[in-house]
């Protein structure tokens, strides 16, 4: 097989960028969800995204309005543009969504993840866990002489930062809450 004579510098693209430019990339959307506070309507909603394939990375459910019986659904899924707004238009169907609001397209939103760590450890070990925990701003919300389980609240890219730190300092077992999220400013 004889090599290729290409001069050093003559393509700005890696040959090895074999993507289609023409498929649509994937994106990752926070959509809030307003809906009755009634049983069924967090199955039919989680049904819309198995049924048609599509993603969940995170799922957070709560009650909003206690008089109103009004529930707020935040999810974070992963999608093309296209499918996203298939998403969206999907959701405003079902009956008991009242709003479907996209916090990632909407402008500027604050989110945060609430998670337990907890990690085993003994010696520098456990020295090096404290240490990065004060330094993420992580509470010791139990202790043994074996174990320390540590709570963070964070964006979800921190927490993601804490649990690779920790992995190697002995790391046994997390619990995340998914991502709560909200639009800023006034509106």
């Amino acid at each position: 097989m004889a090599a290729l004579n290409i001069e050093k510098g003559t393509s700005k693209h890696s040959a090895y960028d074999l993507r289609d430019p023409h498929v649509e990339a994937q994106e990752t959307h926070t959509l809030a969800v307003v809906v009755d506070n009634e049983a069924g309507v967090l199955a039919r909603v989680i049904g819309l995204f198995s049924g048609r394939g599509y993603n969940i990375e995170s799922l957070t459910v709560a009650e909003t309005d206690h008089t109103g019986h009004v529930s707020r659904i935040t999810v974070v899924t992963t999608g093309t543009p296209s499918v996203i707004e298939q998403i969206k238009a999907q959701l405003g169907r079902i009956v008991p969504v009242h709003e479907v609001h996209d916090l990632t397209a909407d402008g500027a939103a604050v989110e945060r993840e609430l998670a337990l760590f907890k990690v085993s450890g003994t010696g520098n070990e456990r020295i090096e866990a404290l240490r990065l925990a004060e330094i993420f701003r992580a509470n010791v919300v139990d202790s043994t002489l074996e174990s320390f389980v540590f709570e963070i609240t964070g964006t979800p890219q921190k927490v993601d930062a804490f649990a690779d730190l920790m992995r190697p300092l002995g790391l046994v077992e997390i619990a995340r809450t998914g991502v709560a999220a909200l639009s800023r400013g006034a509106a």
